[in-house]
């Protein structure tokens, strides 16, 4: 193992994540560095399964709610608190497995780079064939940002720990989307965020319906929101193009379009045209990119139509800060099997 290792501490976050999560902590559980599970109230066994291991676990407190960033602060804290020595902290979300070798690779490009606080790689989708929902989130992956210097990561990223205590961690309320948060933040604070052409960890999407599908769009556009109204000043402007393009095409224009039937005799429908041509502009764009037409399809019809679903998440995130409601998790997985069935370590 390179000297590194021992510098280098993973938290990993779950809550009723059956055998993705054995998978997961399989993963990264060989000894050489400390783990720590963070568990968001799960009753499939996930904690008996994470200790089973020789990891450390802590329950969040079930009277607040859950948020994948409140996790991963919680995880921080007692990574810090218990091993002050940890330079980087790789960060997975437990229906994901680190393919062997990320780790290291991550750790050596911080090594190389002084000014990179993060660094992020390809997050690759384990059963993509499985369902067309899956088939758009491995698209989806592919299309997080370019390789180099890039403007924000997702979940499962690799941290130096000083730069992520120095602006606070993860902002706790923000319920999805709190990695493009905190990229903000650690850009302004001068961090520089770096991809690699590495794959990093095998994700499990696990979706299989329309309303699993329905209900993770929702999210994506409660997040929109929630990260525009909190950066969405200039310079930053962060989903400032994405809030306004679910407002204008999730709500504005098929609530006009209706609107104005009666007095159009019907033209406002042409309106409508706009979707389907969409869908067709981003299929084409998406097979040139060297996706399959099986994918690209998939993907170009998300794209066209989860305005809708994005727009009633937005809603809800005004909705709920109007009403000064406490922010929560929009949760569109279904639980797996209990973990406790498979709870022997694999080894590595």
């Amino acid at each position: 193992m390179p000297s590194f290792s021992n510098n280098i501490g993973v938290v990993v976050i779950g809550r009723n994540e059956g055998d993705r999560l054995i998978k997961s902590l399989d993963a990264v559980v060989d000894g050489s560095r400390v783990v720590v599970y963070i568990d968001s109230g799960s009753t499939d066994g996930s904690c008996e399964v994470a200790s089973q291991r020789g990891v450390e676990v802590v329950n969040l407190d079930m009277s607040v709610p859950f948020t994948a960033a409140r996790a991963r602060n919680a995880g921080f804290e007692r990574l810090r608190a218990k091993h002050p020595e940890v330079e980087y902290v790789q960060f997975i979300d437990g229906d994901c497995e680190v393919v062997e070798g990320w780790i290291e690779a991550a750790a050596q490009t911080l090594n190389a780079n002084p000014d990179a606080v993060a660094v992020c790689g390809w997050t690759c989708e384990r059963y993509p064939e499985r369902s067309i929902y899956n088939r758009i989130c491995s698209v989806e992956w592919r299309m997080m940002g370019p390789i180099g210097r890039t403007s924000s990561f997702g979940g499962n990223v690799m941290i130096r720990a000083d730069a992520l205590a120095a602006v606070g961690g993860y902002d706790a309320s923000v319920i999805a989307a709190e990695d493009d948060e905190l990229s903000v933040r650690l850009r302004q604070n001068g961090g520089t965020l770096l991809r690699i052409d590495q794959d990093s960890v095998l994700h499990d999407a696990d979706i299989h319906s329309l309303s699993q599908w329905w209900r993770r769009a929702k999210r994506c556009g409660y997040a929109f929101a929630q990260v525009s109204h909190i950066h969405g000043a200039y310079p930053e402007r962060k989903f400032v193009k994405e809030i306004w393009r679910t407002w204008i095409w999730g709500a504005i224009a098929p609530l006009g379009t209706l609107a104005l039937l009666p007095f159009t005799h019907g033209l406002s429908l042409i309106v409508l045209g706009r979707y389907p041509l969409i869908a067709l502009r981003t299929i084409f764009k998406t097979q040139r990119q060297g996706f399959s037409w099986a994918d690209s399809i998939a993907w170009g019809f998300s794209c066209a139509v989860s305005v809708f679903p994005q727009a009633i998440g937005a809603a809800k995130f005004h909705r709920d800060r109007l009403l000064k409601k406490q922010h929560e998790i929009i949760e569109h997985k279904l639980p797996q099997a209990p973990a406790m069935k498979a709870i022997q370590p694999t080894g590595r």
